[in-house]
């Protein structure tokens, strides 16, 4: 019994620290990266659409045009996106919170309105 509680114990002291890793910024990136592997994004990008993308997602682009032009994705943008994606990764873990952020909402203008 007392070998058992100690594994617990050693073991919940190993997903603390872990657990207090993720910050605003990097759950923000995580969403983005999964919005980015849905199959409406694929389909802007002209990539193989994966099974990993957003459950949120839309399997393709609602017919019609946005009423906001700017807003519409285009691959070349999803393409710089995901660099900036990497730079606010880095942002992040050097602790840089607001920089990660302005960077993350880079990203997301430039990503546009994604299925």
């Amino acid at each position: 019994m007392r070998g058992t509680l100690q594994g617990l114990l050693i073991s919940a002291s190993v997903l603390v620290p872990v657990a207090a890793a993720a910050t605003p910024c990097a759950e923000q990136i995580a969403t983005i990266e999964r919005r980015l592997e849905s199959p409406g994004v694929k389909a802007v990008t002209g990539g193989t659409p994966t099974s990993t993308g957003s459950p949120k997602a839309l399997a393709a682009p609602p017919p019609g045009r946005p009423s906001d032009p700017a807003t519409v994705p285009q691959a070349d943008h999803v393409a710089e996106a995901r660099g900036l994606i990497a730079t606010a990764r880095e942002q992040d873990r050097a602790g840089n919170a607001q920089g990660c952020n302005d960077t993350m909402t880079r990203a997301k203008e430039l990503i546009g309105a994604l299925p």
